[in-house]
């Protein structure tokens, strides 16, 4: 017949055995991980008496045990706590511990903060997995010796279950994350392609590393000039934005990685690093960083850069995550900058490259509505005096190259916020903003000068009619207005000039 004391240890068992059937069946089909914590500490408190509690997570590969919930004093909470990991006895040995009366050793087996002297004794137990320690659950309570090896027995089973369960629910959370990630990196792909505005593109880019990979800060930055990695930062966005336009010469060993072996670099701590230039430190107080070449052509124009302010290994997953949006970003550029090709060239003159007569349309009816308001604005018409003759002459090669001599002196002499446009055949157009009739003059002066140094139209004794007309509010309203009135001021001119010739035969 069983003894008194075989029965007690059976229905130990049993009520045991009980106890982490119903566990794991609670854990295991909870995914959510904040619930998943919750539901460890309820079935523990059911088993074992706790005044304090806590789980934490294991990064073996940084040493980094982060306490991700806790109970003290009654109040459940999620938290983000850091300790180093190799200073806990229970992930170190990866054994479970009691501890009973030792202030210290209590501190560091339940890792609460404040409340420590309340409790008398504690009980930690390893959750592992495959053989790796993932983790630790652990609790206290203000009695004194008030856990057993029994209880710890139980404390470890419950945290072998939680190991599985943390595991799958760390596991359902990163797929949840990678799909959505996709989601929101395809829908910013479809955007992007989409965008003509190559600073459009930019800005999306930034907020899309922002939105993706939760950093305090983004930037593009783009190279200029053939050799080297000088650049300056054209677009950011986030906390700890860069300002726009801000050089960045990266270090010589930055280049190398990013520029010469299009490798992502990361930086783990950027108050340490030599990489990064000190006029760009009063901007980045600390924390971490990374960079990703951006690849168009087969050549790297720039590089994606997130940063965050507390110290973070930013790992492949993200970097990959980075190049996928520098990908997209390389195709993003090249579409909208082949579409600004194009427009330019809709908008410029073959021969000349200066604007054609619709880009000088499009500015003249600014310009014109500006004037209206008040602002002072002249336009000077250009003629090249018996062009078709020497076209006849010379041939079409030196009438191009007297026509392209002439839009360059004429882009010469001007200031750079005016526009010099091609009218049509060889007639020119100069806007002269906040510029009045007689500075015009001064303008055409400067012009005539140039007619007599510059070759071929010195050696073709090219000569050149020219009207003016100033924007009049009380008699003008339009762009055609305009135009007229230095077409009638340049026949003048030229009326002028045959009569006089005329008079000299």
């Amino acid at each position: 017949m069983p003894s008194h004391d075989d029965r007690t240890t059976r229905s130990s068992v049993e009520e045991r055995y009980e106890v982490l059937l119903e566990t794991g069946r609670i854990l295991t089909s909870t995914l959510s991980a904040g619930e998943l914590y919750a539901a460890i500490h309820e079935e523990t408190a059911k088993a074992l008496s706790a005044s304090n509690f806590s789980v934490s997570l294991y990064d073996q590969g940084r040493d980094l045990e982060r306490v991700v919930y806790r109970v003290q004093d009654g109040e459940a909470r999620a938290v983000d706590l850091g300790f180093r990991g190799s200073d806990s006895a229970v992930i170190r040995a990866s054994q479970g511990v009691i501890v009973a009366d030792d202030p210290d050793r209590l501190a560091s087996l339940t890792r609460i903060e404040g409340g420590q002297s309340a409790c008398r004794s504690g009980i930690a137990a390893p959750m592992v997995h495959h053989g790796r320690v993932v983790g630790a659950v652990s609790a206290c309570s203000t009695r004194p010796d008030a856990y057993s090896r029994e209880d710890l027995a139980l404390l470890q089973g419950i945290a072998d279950i939680a190991a599985i369960a943390i595991d799958n629910a760390l596991q359902f959370a990163e797929i949840e994350r990678r799909r959505k990630e996709a989601e929101r990196i395809e829908e910013i792909g479809r955007v992007l392609t989409s965008e003509r505005d190559p600073n459009e593109v930019l800005g999306r880019v930034v907020q899309a590393m922002l939105d993706v990979l939760h950093v305090d800060g983004a930037a593009v930055w783009q190279r200029y000039g053939v050799e080297g990695a000088k650049g300056r930062i054209t677009d950011s966005g986030g906390d700890i934005a860069l300002p726009v336009g801000v050089p960045w010469d990266f270090h010589e060993d930055l280049e190398i990685t990013v520029v010469h072996e299009r490798r992502s670099a990361v930086i783990d701590d950027i108050r340490a690093s030599q990489l990064i230039p000190d006029h760009l430190r009063e901007y980045l107080e600390g924390g971490s960083g990374v960079a990703v070449p951006i690849i168009v052509d087969d050549e790297v124009v720039g590089a994606l850069a997130a940063g965050s302010r507390k110290p973070r290994h930013f790992g492949s997953e993200e970097t990959a995550v980075m190049q996928r949006l520098a990908r997209q970003a390389s195709v993003a550029l090249e579409n909208a900058r082949l579409h600004e090709t194009l427009r330019a060239l809709s908008l410029t003159d073959p021969l000349t490259g200066l604007p054609n007569r619709r880009r000088l349309q499009l500015h003249l009816d600014q310009e014109v509505a500006a004037a209206r308001r008040g602002r002072v604005l002249t336009v000077v018409v250009f003629d090249i005096d018996n062009f078709k003759a020497v076209n006849d002459t010379e041939g079409h090669i030196t009438g191009d190259q007297i026509l392209r001599a002439f839009a360059d002196l004429l882009v010469e002499e001007n200031r750079a916020m005016n526009l010099v446009g091609r009218y049509g055949g060889d007639e020119f157009v100069s806007v002269l903003s906040d510029t009045d009739a007689d500075g015009a003059k001064q303008y055409i002066a400067r012009v005539q000068n140039g007619l007599r140094r510059t070759a071929p139209l010195s050696s073709h004794q090219v000569s050149v009619s020219m009207g003016i007309a100033e924007f009049d509010t009380s008699e003008m309203r339009s762009v055609d207005d305009l135009l007229r009135a230095a077409d009638i001021d340049m026949y003048r001119v030229k009326s002028q000039r045959r009569a006089k010739q005329g008079a000299g035969s």
